[in-house]
């Protein structure tokens, strides 16, 4: 603790500022109290950026508030530099920041980092802009087709605390509807703030509110936007100028003034999931912020996650669905290969990977003129291979990384597996499990599948859409195939005429909880992009239960057969996991110190594959607590991470609440 002489603040300005440093240790997270000078009396605010002293030397830092004196009972070293007068950090965001640092067992700081761009200079010297006047509420007929659709709209303009889980129909414009959600929010007054996964639906989303809401009222908080520009657009939020934001997974902590919606579209994309500490979900963030600012909350999506079931199920939310007959109005028909006229029709469908029904459905659409999309589950080639025997992963014999084919091929026009770890040829392959002899592609990707179909479909033009290829934003009109991985599915003029969805048992077939939430997402993506009674072909057999749910379009029977699946194991969302990943003896130190509750079950140790940058074996245990001992679990956890690094230990134990994967 700072224990220079003080510096008196002048009769009648707070004599002390309480700031949060930008120190990344556990054992420090809590705000210090510096002094404020006299030359900085009337110019430090609650919420600007500021330079202090701290363990000799000179660090950022935010003032969380002021105040006229101080609880440590020390003399306080007075503030280095005031940076910048500009508040940059709301009462209201730093309250979330705080609650999302204790709920996730992270640290302020951490928080922080996400909250808060770095700043610009010259775009703090803009004059502030002034907000544009509260547009006319929104036109009903959007949500008509859902029966309590106005009412959701009506609640948001009214102020109240309206919550949805929202399962859009087939082809349903969500853009435009949750820029009318938006809309209504300005309507009475208050802001709102929308995420999307990516920067392809924010396209999107954003065309759609330049439509329909006043000119300066919105601003878009992009990942990959110019430093410039981003911090631009955060200042519009912060001064009020702008009342709705709309971005990607960093914007849920963007400072909307008096915000009265929040919603997020596609909650189940792994996108959502923030890849750094303290490893939030951008839905829960969302919604544990509703809870504080009691606004409006909506979940949305074609399909539902079983996080998003819990809060039908618990009373929080109430569900949006269309009744039966608007849905089978907008719906294509779909079709699976396990149907009894299909096998009758063609015995070999259950195994083959573009079996006659596919083929028929492409050729008869191309032949109207409209183009067919195909959805794979990987890009490239053939990114792996299998035992042609028993399936089983084929593995280098050396570092049992996975085998993989080039798609350049080798001298003579030959492509050799190889290593896809440590780049040694296998020339010969000897199953380990059953000693066979032969590989076969695990998972043909995009471009072997556009190279296949152009041989079957001679004339058609192929178009490829993927990572390594270029995502598509959209295609035009006209006879096509649209090769696509999940998530990198264009846009096609007038709608898919039809949609062929391959290589379903990859999907339904990983060891992963979320296996079949997962694999009806990306269907459900894919298919609502094909017009109203066009066809859908799933290469599934028609008994299983994610593929029922889609030839019936209902997400909702399927989300709350996985809930009751997951409280009858005991898994997430109806209990709180926390993971835990380090060397077997820093594990052990940690568990040792840590303070679980006394209903906590401890899982593992399991191996764990070492991350990029890390040495050594690595290990993971799970602990589970019931949903509510969750705080008191997250809490244990950062008391031992505290404890830790006041004693500086040399390895770091990575700490996960609510991990989106559970392999």
């Amino acid at each position: 603790m700072p224990a220079d002489p003080a510096v008196p603040a002048p009769g009648g300005a707070p004599r002390v500022a309480r700031v949060v440093v930008d120190v990344p240790l556990a054992h420090l997270d809590r705000p210090f109290d510096y002094a404020v000078p006299d030359q900085l009396a009337g110019q430090v605010r609650a919420g600007c950026r500021v330079r202090v002293r701290f363990a000799g030397q000179l660090v950022d830092g935010v003032v969380l508030e002021l105040a006229d004196a101080s609880d440590s009972g020390r003399r306080l070293a007075p503030l280095a530099k005031l940076v910048s007068p500009e508040p940059v950090l709301t009462p209201e965001v730093a309250a979330l920041a705080r609650s999302v640092a204790q709920r996730w067992a992270g640290t302020l700081t951490d928080v922080l980092r996400l909250a808060i761009p770095p700043r610009r200079a010259a775009a703090e010297k803009r004059p502030p802009g002034e907000a544009p006047s509260p547009p006319a509420p929104p036109d009903p007929a959007g949500f008509a087709r859902y029966p309590a659709g106005p009412s959701l709209l009506a609640a948001v303009a009214d102020g109240r605390p309206a919550r949805a889980v929202w399962t859009a129909l087939p082809g349903e414009d969500w853009p435009a509807r949750l820029a009318e959600l938006c809309q209504a929010a300005l309507s009475g007054g208050r802001g709102a703030l929308v995420v999307v996964p990516d920067g392809r639906d924010l396209d999107r989303l954003e065309a759609a509110a330049a439509a329909r809401l006043p000119t300066g009222s919105v601003v878009v908080l992009r990942a990959d936007a110019a430093p410039d520009a981003r911090y631009r657009r955060f200042l519009d939020a912060v001064r009020g100028s702008a009342r709705v934001v709309l971005g990607t997974r960093a914007a849920v902590f963007a400072p909307v003034a008096d915000l009265g919606l929040v919603a997020i579209w596609d909650d189940g994309d792994d996108l959502h999931a923030e890849p750094r500490a303290p490893y939030a979900h951008a839905r829960d963030v969302l919604l544990h912020r509703a809870h504080l600012t009691s606004c409006a909350a909506v979940v949305a999506a074609t399909a539902r996650t079983a996080e998003a079931q819990l809060l039908v199920d618990s009373g929080w939310a109430h569900e949006l669905t269309a009744d039966r007959p608007t849905l089978r109005a907008a719906s294509p028909r779909v079709q699976a290969l396990g149907e009894d006229s299909e096998l009758a029709r063609d015995p070999a469908a259950r195994t083959a990977r573009l079996p006659s029904l596919a083929h028929r459905v492409a050729r008869a659409t191309l032949a109207e003129g409209a183009p067919v999309l195909v959805q794979v589950p990987r890009a490239g080639y053939a990114p792996g291979l299998s035992c042609d025997r028993c399936r089983a992963p084929a593995r280098c014999a050396v570092c049992s990384g996975p085998l993989g084919v080039s798609p350049t091929p080798g001298p003579g026009g030959s492509r050799i597996p190889a290593c896809r770890w440590c780049a040694r040829p296998a020339t010969v392959f000897d199953c380990p499990h059953c000693h066979g002899t032969k590989l076969r592609a695990s998972v043909v990707g995009a471009a072997r599948t556009a190279e296949e179909l152009g041989r079957a479909f001679p004339g058609a033009p192929v178009r490829v859409s993927g990572r390594s290829s270029g995502v598509l934003p959209s295609v035009p009109a006209g006879p096509a195939l649209v090769v696509a991985t999940p998530g990198a599915e264009p846009v096609a003029e007038g709608g898919y005429g039809a949609a062929l969805l391959l290589d379903s048992w990859a999907l339904l077939g990983r060891a992963d909880l979320r296996a079949g939430e997962e694999t009806l997402r990306r269907w459900a993506n894919a298919a609502t992009l094909v017009r109203p009674h066009g066809s859908v072909v799933v290469a599934a057999d028609a008994a299983h239960p994610v593929v029922q749910a889609l030839v019936r379009w209902d997400p909702g029977w399927l989300a709350e057969r996985e809930l009751a699946d997951r409280r009858a194991l005991g898994f997430p969302p109806a209990t709180r996991m926390a993971a835990l990943s380090g060397s077997p003896a820093a594990l052990a130190e940690f568990l040792a110190a840590a303070r679980l509750p006394d209903d906590a079950d401890l899982l593992g140790p399991v191996p764990e594959p070492p991350r990029p940058g890390q040495e050594g074996e690595r290990e993971r245990y799970l602990v589970r607590v019931p949903r509510g001992a969750g705080l008191a679990l997250a809490t244990a956890l950062a008391e031992v991470q505290g404890v830790r690094s006041a004693r500086k230990a040399s390895e770091h134990v990575r700490v996960q609440l609510d991990p989106l994967e559970l392999v």
